[in-house]
């Protein structure tokens, strides 16, 4: 897959998806900078694995929901670098609970971490990118913004606003050839799907077309083709990774 750009920040990288999105872009040549907020012994770890490949990688700390670290981080990375060239807002939490039990503090926590952030930083891209005209943002997002989900009304709006972001900020950026896309997964495979039971597991399968739940690495090749040189001619799109779960 071609690139045009040289890096790429991916937040909250230490660990699931994230992390394979990181070890796949680093597999096409890029540096990939890992972000992590607490645990830097994982993010360590993905940088391990990706230098074991023979690539680049480095590591930054920020809590990407406190504007300061997240502008203060894209500048080190200016100051590194030269430059941004991709961004993959990929940090996010849950806080599930019915809906008349959700306090507005389990609402706005989930909106801040999840929506806030990336707002934060499809802003900051905007303004570094812009310089050169070029660069590639890519929104992980979800099914559930979508489609919704019970328990998870925080968490959906969460989504269904990053959407509706990524095309508004796409309209404004194309005149400066800066692409906003989003990647929405459907069930993944991941640390926290892998607590789930087998009968469970059965039953959400028994929905899904191809009747499976996806790998991490089906996350981190979309993400890959939406920054990359073949998609040049897309933005503001919404790109559905279900497994024909939603279509």
């Amino acid at each position: 897959m071609k690139f045009s750009g040289k890096n790429v920040l991916i937040t909250g990288a230490s660990k699931g998806i994230g992390a394979q999105i990181a070890q796949t872009l680093a597999s096409y040549g890029l540096k990939v900078w890992i972000n992590y907020r607490s645990k830097i012994e994982e993010a360590e770890a993905v940088k391990e694995l990706i230098e074991k490949s023979g690539g680049t990688a480095a590591i930054i700390k920020a809590d990407v929901t406190i504007e300061e670290e997240f502008v203060n981080a894209i500048k080190t990375i200016i100051d590194s670098d030269g430059e941004l060239s991709y961004l993959v807002n990929n940090a996010g939490i849950t806080k599930d609970k019915l809906a008349l039990r959700m306090s507005v503090e389990d609402f706005t926590s989930v909106l801040d971490a999840n929506l806030t952030s990336a707002f934060i930083g499809c802003r900051e891209a905007l303004k570094v990118m812009g310089k050169k005209r070029f660069g590639s943002i890519v929104n992980i997002s979800s099914i559930v913004g979508e489609m919704g989900n019970p328990g998870q009304t925080n968490y959906s709006a969460s989504k269904g606003g990053l959407n509706a972001m990524t095309k508004s900020f796409a309209k404004e950026a194309s005149s400066r050839n800066i692409r906003y896309n989003a990647v929405t997964p459907g069930f993944i495979q991941t640390d926290m799907t892998n607590l789930l039971k087998d009968e469970v597991k059965a039953e959400y399968e028994k929905n899904i077309p191809l009747s499976r739940f996806g790998n991490p690495s089906e996350i981190a090749d979309a993400v890959a083709f939406l920054l990359s040189d073949h998609s040049s001619y897309i933005t503001g799109e919404i790109l559905k990774v279900n497994g024909g779960l939603y279509v």
